[in-house]
């Protein structure tokens, strides 16, 4: 399963629901009979929504979780997996309350870099990665029953298409380049079961098949 997986988030929705009730609960002055973790609940002074959950899942005296609700709708959630004190998992959720899609951090420093979007079956089959940590996204992989099948990548950070990745069944098979911005792949790396290379090129009239793969 990749970085950002949805796995658990219905779990998740689900205790996000039962915080929902047990604030709810709180508010009327009721005691809920089986309270889960330790919750802060925050309204807004405007309008008297609620607009914020602070959640300590593990009752460790650590909040990790943050629920941002509009009333009693999700907007968005965001996870301090490993309690350092950096967010590095959010969750944005649509108006029906459907998970739209997963951020994550690779580099684990509180900054949102990569995206992954899942069906409703809950399989990944997009994960969008800005490298350069500015937000712009840079490579997009797209997956097969939670299995890389193909990437595309803006190498050169232009806004265009440089870098074409092809898999089967997790293996690299196709790698092809567009190093002159033509819009479409000049040289392209097929590699064989055989551990060999073959390359294709219409660069300067270059074209080489069979090379031992390094």
């Amino acid at each position: 399963m990749p970085a950002g997986s949805v796995g658990g988030l219905r779990s998740l929705a689900w205790r996000i629901g039962l915080i929902i009730v047990i604030s709810a609960a709180g508010a009327c002055g009721r005691t809920p009979e089986a309270p889960v973790g330790q919750i802060e609940a925050e309204y807004d002074m405007a309008t008297g929504r609620l607009a914020l959950l602070r959640y300590d899942a593990n009752r460790n005296g650590v909040v990790e979780t943050f629920s941002y609700m509009d009333g009693n709708r999700v907007l968005r959630v965001e996870i301090d997996t490993n309690e350092d004190g950096r967010i590095d998992r959010w969750e944005y959720y649509g108006v029906g309350g459907q998970l739209e899609r997963v951020g994550f951090s690779r580099e684990d420093d509180g900054r949102e870099d990569a995206w992954s979007y899942a069906d409703d079956r809950g399989h990944i089959v997009r994960i969008d990665v800005a490298a350069r940590g500015d937000g712009h996204v840079t490579r997009r992989e797209y997956y097969q029953h939670d299995v890389l099948v193909r990437s595309e990548e803006d190498v050169d950070g232009d806004g265009a298409t440089d870098k074409w990745e092809q898999y089967d069944g997790g293996r690299l098979i196709r790698l092809a380049f567009d190093p002159d911005h033509r819009g479409v792949p000049t040289r392209t790396f097929s590699y064989e079961s055989d551990g060999t290379v073959r390359v294709e090129s219409d660069i300067a009239g270059e074209s080489r098949s069979g090379l031992p793969r390094r």
